[in-house]
């Protein structure tokens, strides 16, 4: 630590910084725990990241809800002559916002500290080689800094945008009142998922997809099937469609389609793709390069993006998913401590909760395709089955 007596500024030094408190921060302090090395873990939002707050947690606590409203009324199929219900969505909501910690990451901060981490309230940007900007303190990193500041909902380029209150998953999953109409535009994971959710509790839901099929990243028979539910639920579906602008008339979201069609909902969510958080990071002063997509780039292997630097979770594109974020953490906690250990994504297992789910590991039938593998293919009904 440098001496501020004559004017200047203190350097604080660790032995590791980790620059985000999510899923991959906590599996980094998890792993470092009585390692014997100084952790300072900054964040300048919520510890424990995206999932317990606006993804995975409340967003399947709001799918859980709709499940139940789904199969009360089937009870007049299977069981019973009568059933009636009123959805009360402020249960919903309140429930889900429990779920969701109402937003107090207390309680995931001091299970940090309980591990031996420093936790740093802030915003973090690497500045350099292991040398770490927190809102004017300079932090400088002995032996590691690890980017694991995840990512954030992106908005496409669409004429309007900017001046439409649109909701992404935060919003939607938050959201106090039920909309009475919905447009939800991109229908991968986060958009097929919510699409479902709002139109079991009575909204009126359409969405658009620029793909041929819902989860377009997915097997063609479960995206295709998965419409044929949608449509059958009551969900509007237009694919193979194109945006072209969203504006507010009289309290109201117009959506133009390119095709000349002119969609109007109560709100729109836009659930189009994410971004990484890197906003005031100098890459270039710490030897760090991006990928195309502007992710960091990384050995796939040892998560390394420079000497000293690792990136783990959403951040390096690798894939946005918890489970794989835990894993990375992990990955990199154990390089750090001297051990060769290396991450293998030949076989990342992932999960879109709709009804029915969608489930697959590893590569598509398409994608393999496209990388030249010689691919063989068997299927079956599982309905069919014993």
């Amino acid at each position: 630590m440098l001496d501020g007596s004559r004017g200047e500024s203190l350097t604080e030094e660790y032995d590791v910084i980790c620059l985000g408190a999510g899923p991959a921060g906590e599996a980094l302090t998890r792993e470092l725990h009585g390692a014997g090395l100084t952790l300072a873990v900054i964040e300048k939002h919520l510890v424990g990241g995206e999932c317990p707050y606006y993804g995975c947690m409340p967003s399947k606590t709001m799918v859980r809800s709709a499940e139940t409203l789904t199969e009360a009324a089937r009870a007049r199929e299977l069981a019973a002559s009568r059933v009636a219900y009123d959805v009360d969505y402020p249960k919903i909501h309140k429930r889900t916002s429990w779920m969701a910690r109402d937003l107090d990451d207390s309680g995931a901060a001091k299970a940090l500290e309980d591990s031996g981490a420093t936790v740093l309230r802030g915003e973090g940007r690497l500045r350099g080689a292991r040398q770490v900007d927190l809102d004017g303190r300079q932090l400088i990193a002995r032996r590691a800094v690890v980017i694991a500041t995840g990512s954030a909902p992106a908005l496409p380029p669409l004429s309007g945008i900017e001046s439409v209150p649109v909701w992404t998953n935060r919003e939607a999953v938050h959201a106090a009142e039920l909309p009475r109409s919905l447009i939800v535009l991109g229908i991968g994971a986060v958009g097929v998922e919510l699409a479902q959710v709002f139109r079991r509790y009575g909204t009126d839901v359409h969405v658009v997809e620029s793909a041929d099929r819902p989860l377009a990243i997915e097997e063609r028979e479960a995206g295709d099937f998965l419409q044929t539910r949608l449509v059958a639920e009551g969900v509007h579906v237009t694919c193979n469609a194109r945006a072209k602008q969203v504006s507010v008339v009289d309290g109201e979201v117009h959506l133009s389609l390119a095709s000349g069609e002119e969609l109007r909902a109560e709100k729109i969510l836009v659930a189009t793709g994410r971004k990484p958080n890197l906003d005031g990071f100098d890459l270039d002063a710490a030897g760090v390069k991006k990928t195309a997509r502007g992710w960091v780039e990384v050995d796939p292997s040892t998560l390394e993006a420079a000497d000293g630097i690792y990136a783990a979770g959403d951040i390096n594109g690798i894939g946005g998913f918890t489970h794989l974020s835990d894993y990375h953490g992990a990955i990199v906690a154990h390089r750090i401590r001297g051990q060769d250990v290396r991450a293998n994504h030949r076989a990342v297992p992932r999960v879109t909760f709709t009804d029915p789910e969608v489930g697959s590991v590893g590569l598509s039938e398409e994608s393999a395709r496209r990388q030249g593998i010689d691919v063989a293919v068997a299927r079956a009904d599982v309905g069919t089955t014993a």
